[in-house]
């Protein structure tokens, strides 16, 4: 069998292991821009090891003094008394006032006036998820983690089958005495039913359906309900009056006329897909974006995203990887955005990449009119030692300069931090207009 583990709101819970009086209460974790990195000041930040999902490998130290009810105020509530703010986590008591995740806190507060408010501390997050993680692995051979919050484990040849339900209770029951998380688990004979098991008890729940079963298990269930349908095949099954997964079955020979997503499709809804639990992935790119209040002045846009080179060139070169492909997204106060992706044939080194940064925010920087609300870059197509990539001799020697430079300035942001060393524009104090 395999197990699928979901942490219960788990940004909420991981608060509640270190301030136990937020049990039973409605709270939220909230995020908004994180002007930390930002700061012309020195901060700690450290390198967690990678979670899984969409969550960054660098994050700064927050020191923890207690939960003190109005210390949101510091971070959400702007000089002119505007809330702002996302919910990225809700507790269950929260969620029956209507609070999702991506509400405003601003809209959540309206909801529910009494709402317990915390600004997010994603480095206390990775690390309880990493020592659940190295937890797990004494307990489940065959581990995949797929999210800060989501395990799948392969029992076959470590647990019988009979034996499943017995061991789901145990280890749910140790990791609740272990480390105050509560978790729901979920088990078929492939990965995408023991998922769907999971979110169809929770929280703190347990099911177990045996291969025979899955058919009956999933024939009522929505389509939505299922991981991997968004809107636009939810959109397409409705056009065709397919309500259910049942109903995808009973139409299997339509929807395997759709290609390589309609057979695997079949193949999951149905318990078929025979897709392995693995252990470790090769990572395909690796990213860093932020959202901020809008800024005006085209000096600190280029000073933050400067930051943003040097975080995710560090992250680079702790990874070991060897990036060809690079991509740089601006987004404006009016909703339009500017994008671009360039494949280089030069070996990465931060003095390089952080030249290429600024060059790509001038060149991409069309609407000068308009204040920049939120910045990303991304890196990818990694060189391997089955895909390799002959680089350019027009730069060769001083790309060779510039990375061993990045080498010696990596050994020295081990040692003493990521703030170390900075280049001067980023001390610089522009202010946003």
């Amino acid at each position: 069998m395999i197990i699928h583990l979901d942490l219960d709101c788990f940004f909420v819970s991981a608060e509640r292991t270190r301030t136990p009086e937020l049990k039973g209460k409605p709270v939220v974790v909230c995020k908004s821009g994180d002007t930390k990195i930002f700061s012309t000041q020195d901060s700690e930040s450290v390198m967690t090891e990678s979670v899984g999902g969409f969550n960054g490998l660098m994050q700064h130290k927050k020191a923890f003094q207690g939960f003190d009810q109005n210390a949101w105020k510091s971070e959400f509530l702007d000089e002119r008394g505007r809330v702002h703010g996302i919910v990225i986590a809700k507790s269950y008591e929260a969620k029956k006032y209507g609070i999702k995740t991506g509400t405003s806190l601003h809209d959540a507060l309206a909801m529910c006036p009494k709402l317990l408010i915390i600004p997010s501390d994603h480095l206390f997050y990775q690390l309880l998820s990493t020592k659940l993680r190295t937890f797990l692995e004494t307990k489940i051979p065959i581990l995949e983690q797929y999210s800060i919050d989501e395990f799948w484990g392969d029992l076959k040849g470590w647990v019988k089958e009979e034996q499943t339900h017995a061991f789901m209770a145990s280890l749910q029951k140790e990791i609740l005495e272990k480390f105050d998380l509560p978790i729901s688990i979920g088990a078929s004979s492939s990965k995408w039913i023991a998922k769907l098991a999971t979110d169809f008890r929770k929280p703190y729940g347990l099911t177990l359906v045996p291969q025979k079963e899955i058919a009956s298990f999933v024939s009522l269930m929505p389509i939505a309900t299922f991981p991997g349908i968004g809107r636009v095949l939810q959109k397409k099954f409705e056009s065709y009056g397919i309500a259910t997964l049942g109903e995808v079955l009973e139409h299997r020979k339509l929807v395997l006329t759709w290609g390589t997503i309609g057979k695997d499709l079949i193949a999951r809804i149905s318990g078929a897909d025979n897709e392995p639990v693995v252990t470790k992935r090769d990572r395909r790119s690796i990213g860093i974006s932020r959202n901020f209040h809008v800024i005006h002045n085209r000096e600190e846009v280029l000073r933050r995203a400067i930051i943003l080179s040097r975080h995710l060139s560090y992250t680079i070169a702790k990874l070991d990887l060897h990036p060809t492909t690079y991509y740089l997204y601006l987004r404006y106060e009016n909703g339009i955005s500017s994008k671009s992706s360039q494949t280089l044939d030069r070996s990465f080194s931060e003095g390089m990449y952080r030249e290429w940064v600024a060059q790509m925010i001038a060149s991409l920087d069309t609407h000068p009119h308009y204040g920049v609300l939120h910045l990303g870059l991304a890196l990818s197509n990694f060189i391997t030692p089955t895909q390799t990539k002959t680089f350019s001799l027009l730069y060769a020697e001083s790309d060779e300069k510039s990375k061993r430079l990045s080498e010696k300035l990596t050994k020295l942001r081990d040692k003493y931090g990521a703030d170390i060393i900075r280049s001067g524009v980023e001390k610089q104090e522009n202010g946003a207009d």
